[in-house]
């Protein structure tokens, strides 16, 4: 697996909030709109305390913060997997369908 640095992550994961709440809004039934929720709060805590990092820390290997992000991975995989049934807007799935599998290799520690 290559080295994701902050500045990396801060991209993906600023796409990847953009894109739950698309689906958020997407979304028709009411425990899926939860799921979105709860994950696009933990996000925000995420992306709350990379912003407290300094520029020159940018360079630094990435590594979840905030606990629930560290543990999100299911989550995610769980919407992964129900893209199709889930989301009625095409856009909205080939957005999440890209960035799903790169925040989830970047938060799956290496073996």
């Amino acid at each position: 697996m290559e080295r994701v640095t902050i500045a990396d992550a801060l991209r993906e994961l600023e796409d990847l909030a953009g894109a739950l709440d698309n689906a958020y809004w997407d979304t028709a039934q009411i425990q899926q709109k939860d799921i979105f929720y709860n994950l696009i709060s933990m996000l925000h805590g995420e992306l709350n305390e990379l912003a407290k990092l300094s520029v020159s820390d940018h360079y630094m290997a990435y590594e979840p913060i905030t606990a629930p992000w560290r543990n999100a991975v299911g989550q995610l995989k769980h919407i992964h997997g129900n893209l199709d049934s889930w989301i009625i807007r095409t856009k909205t799935a080939t957005i999440l369908e890209q960035q799903l599998p790169q925040v989830i290799r970047m938060l799956t520690p290496p073996l």
